[in-house]
């Protein structure tokens, strides 16, 4: 049963390989930047061998843990990101619990992630070639932290499956996830400030770490090698016993988590109240507007945006801080509510994909391709725009630069009309594998993610060249430092965004109506 289960993994992938070109060119790409940093990490282990054993210990636990770690962290963040073998998927088959787990770790390894960590953590001998028998540990240990990195990761994707069966609560602390990785940058400069003395405070710290299950397999080869046979005996046993109680906990919150579903039902809600529908115009694009605005607020996968377009801007303003004072902060934040709007505005470029057969509605009520493109442009503006409006507000409060909030505010609105607009057009030619509606916001579908990054990616680039005109009168602005400018920075901006509003609408209208049908088959081919 296990070779069978590895198998269906192979196999798998490379079905998936064959659905389309650009998910084996993203393969390829994948293997090929896998491959560097995996000769990149060996020849660093291998120069790190002529330090003195103190030192590849320290660096070694503390890599290690935190490899570790992220094998913890990114599965609760990232939740489904490898889903060719979705445990979900086998509570129908009397499979062995032994053999389930079994062959759900192995195939772990197969791919670039599982495999990257596999050859780097037991490639941790190179660091020992002056010590054979430490070598010869490191071998062993690194296969077992790489197969406790596994186990840890796959146990707690089944807690959190098993232990929080309320589709809103998991939902929700995935998302909240994202803020701290989001701010780690902040956090981690935070953490070094406060550290005095870096040399001495490392050693202790992987002096820590080796006695707890988080550095523990790292420290055994340090040990033999320095000849402290006794604690590397006991941090072998430490380990071997948390892959042990991580085992235990992924076979009984699977074994629960199979026979459990994995959603509750929806609760009911008095008559009477229709939300958003009862404040938009009782018009067809009136009525899409309310029910993406709904989905904007009650859908996790779009409410994780609205997380995360605040977020980036502020780790802007940090880099900013960094290197200026209140006022260069100032106007980083004001520019920045740009690009938290265009986040926002851009977003519904993948708007049909979320919708996936619910999308069905909209061509058997003969809705027009105008009335959808303006519902959901209606959605994303309210939504864009006092987004945008606060940034560029705080970030000329907290500068004092009064005579910049023109351009602040001008350079707001172009992007964010670039983003609706250009939005408009690529929702109706390109769909993407995203998340099913009930699926976690953060899961990564297996498809055409390559050709989705390279769509991502022309976009950007779209409403960098469409709000290049309002970025030339701010540069002039700024060099020649007349008001008149940043006023002449805005009323373009205005007038830009307006102008690219209607014409993305109007084309990406011809676009639905003519792909329409071809849209629902593709939203429609996973489920």
């Amino acid at each position: 049963m296990v070779a069978h289960l590895l198998k269906l993994k192979i196999d798998l992938l490379r079905n998936s390989i064959k659905r389309t070109p650009w998910q084996l060119v993203g393969l390829i790409l994948g293997g090929l930047y896998g491959l560097g940093m995996l000769v990149m990490i060996l020849v660093g282990l291998a120069a790190l061998g002529a330090a003195d054993t103190e030192l590849i210990g320290t660096i070694l636990v503390l890599a290690g843990a935190a490899l570790f770690v992220g094998w913890l962290v990114i599965p609760v963040v990232l939740s489904g990101l490898d889903m060719t073998l979705d445990p979900a998927r086998f509570t129908t088959y009397a499979i062995p619990m032994r053999s389930l787990l079994a062959g759900l770790a192995l195939s772990s390894f197969i791919g670039i992630p599982g495999l990257i960590t596999l050859v780097a953590a037991m490639g941790t001998a190179a660091a020992y070639w002056r010590h054979p028998v430490a070598a010869a540990a490191a071998l062993v240990c690194g296969a077992l932290a790489a197969l406790t990195c596994v186990v840890a990761s796959r146990a707690i994707t089944a807690a959190s499956t098993s232990l929080a069966s309320s589709r809103r609560f998991k939902d929700v602390s995935g998302i909240v996830m994202l803020v701290p990785l989001m701010l780690l940058g902040p956090i981690m400069a935070g953490i070094t400030t406060g550290l005095n003395d870096f040399s001495s405070y490392l050693p202790k710290l992987a002096n820590t770490l080796s006695w707890t299950p988080l550095g523990a397999v790292w420290a055994v080869p340090a040990d033999i090698a320095r000849g402290a046979f006794g604690p590397a005996a006991l941090k072998f046993l430490i380990a071997l016993a948390t892959l042990a109680v991580l085992a235990w906990i992924w076979k009984v919150c699977l074994a629960k988590a199979l026979v459990t579903p994995a959603y509750g039902g929806s609760t009911s809600r008095s008559a009477g109240k229709m939300g958003f529908f009862g404040v938009f115009p009782q018009t067809p694009a009136g009525a899409v507007a309310a029910r993406c605005l709904t989905y904007w607020f009650r859908d996790p996968r779009y409410s994780a945006g609205l997380i995360i377009a605040p977020l980036l801007p502020l780790v802007l303003v940090f880099a900013a801080s960094q290197a200026g004072g209140l006022a260069s902060m100032g106007l980083i934040l004001g520019y920045g509510g740009a690009f938290a709007a265009f986040l926002v505005a851009w977003s519904i470029s993948s708007d049909i994909s979320y919708d996936n057969t619910a999308f069905a509605l909209h061509l058997a009520t003969g809705l027009s391709g105008r009335d959808d493109r303006t519902g959901r442009v209606m959605a994303a503006a309210v939504l864009a725009l006092p987004l945008g409006l606060l940034f560029t507000l705080a970030g000329a409060i907290a500068s004092g630069d009064w005579a910049a909030y023109p351009g602040m505010l001008g350079l707001m609105l172009a992007a964010t009309g670039a983003g609706l607009g250009l939005a408009s057009v690529f929702s109706a030619q390109f769909t993407m594998n995203v998340p099913l509606p009930g699926e976690s916001p953060m899961k990564a579908k297996p498809g055409n993610s390559f050709f989705a990054t390279l769509v991502q990616m022309g976009g950007f680039f779209g409403a960098a060249v469409l709000a290049a005109p309002v970025a030339v009168f701010l540069v002039i602005d700024l060099v020649q430092g007349q008001t008149a400018f940043a006023w002449a920075a805005c009323a373009v901006g205005a007038v830009l965004a307006v102008v690219y509003v209607l014409v993305g609408i109007k084309v990406g209208a011809a676009l639905y109506n003519k792909r329409a049908p071809e849209l629902l088959l593709a939203v429609s081919v996973d489920r």
